[in-house]
Formats: structure tokens, sequence, C-alpha cells
């Protein structure tokens, strides 16, 4: 299977990034984290240090099966701004292959034009950097090659979106009963 790749900024949500891997990897779905820094160790949103698993420049994503942003600020500024990820995802969406944004980060689909028509989803406040996108508000939207979601309360039904798209309804479930998460409200 191929790989996923989650982008990690200075200033990146962790717990948007963190729970999507964790969650894929529960799926047996093989994700590296990927530092766009520069330096494997970057610093969230919320002072939380990661280690990144390689840096941007080290990576190979030319059999990726989804390019994954988290939000968080002023992480999702930071990758909207590096010029070798936005050539990365003008490729992925050239050929077909799907992408996910959350929080504050489908801004940087929705300023490269790539969600206009879709309907979308983002942090609220966020929605005028959809460009041409109908945003929808609803905690995780999909449509197209394109999975959004909301905010980090919306991470585990983003995560389990993820990997619907990728290994199935049936893993999907088994995953989030692993979780427990269907007897979240009971």
């Amino acid at each position: 299977m191929s790989k996923v790749y989650l982008f990690f900024a200075e200033g990146t949500e962790e717990v948007e990034a963190l729970a999507v891997v964790d969650i894929l990897r529960r799926a047996g779905i093989a994700v590296n984290i990927v530092s766009v820094t520069g330096e494997i160790m970057v610093t969230g949103a919320h002072g939380i240090q990661v280690k990144a698993d390689l840096l941007f420049d080290q990576a190979d994503f030319s059999q990726a099966a989804m390019l994954v942003l988290p939000g968080g600020l002023p992480g999702a500024y930071h990758l909207a701004e590096h010029q070798g990820l936005a050539k990365e995802i003008r490729q992925h969406y050239e050929s077909g292959r799907p992408l996910a944004a959350i929080c504050a980060a489908p801004l940087v689909y929705g300023r490269m034009g790539l969600l206009k028509g879709l309907r979308a989803t983002c942090y609220p406040g966020f929605e005028e950097n959809l460009e041409g996108a109908v945003y929808t508000a609803a905690l995780v939207e999909e449509d197209g090659l394109f999975i959004t979601g909301k905010g980090p309360a919306a991470v585990f039904e983003f995560g389990y979106a993820i990997v619907r798209r990728l290994a199935g309804e049936d893993k999907a479930e088994s995953v989030r009963n692993g979780m427990l998460y269907n007897e979240v409200g009971r």
C-alpha cells in the first residue's frame, strides 16, 4: 500500500496531526509525518515538540495515497507558503489522488483554486479562503477528491473518513469500535 503523508509546520495544531496519524496507523495505513521546516523536531501551536518521520526534501511523494494538512495557526499559513508542498499538491490533484485538510488548512486548497464548485468545511472565520467552494459548516465534508474537517472536535470523524476512503467502511468501523468511539454520547 502507498503511504499517506501528513505535513507538520511550526504552529500546527498538534491534536489534528497526531490523532489522524494514530487513527490511520490503527487501521494499518502507512503514514509519515513530514516536517516542512527543514528540522526533524517541530513545535506545534501549543508548544508541543513533535518529531517528524522525515523532512520534506527526503520524501518521495510519487506513490502517495493521500496528502493530509492539519490546521492550527500559524501552521496552516506556513503550509500555504511552502512552494514545494504546493507543487506536490498540484501534482497529486492532477493525478486524481485524494487530499485532506482540517481546521484552517483547507485554505491551502482553497487559495490554490482546487475547491471550486465543491462542498467544503473549515474552522469558522476561514471560509473566505475556500475560493469558489460551497461552505457547509459540517463537521466533516467529502466531495470529489477532498475530505475537509471543521476543527479539533472533528478530528476523529475526519480520521475515520480518511480510513474509509483508503481502506473501506469495514476498516473504518473496526477502528471506531476498537477506539470505543461508537460509545461516545451513550
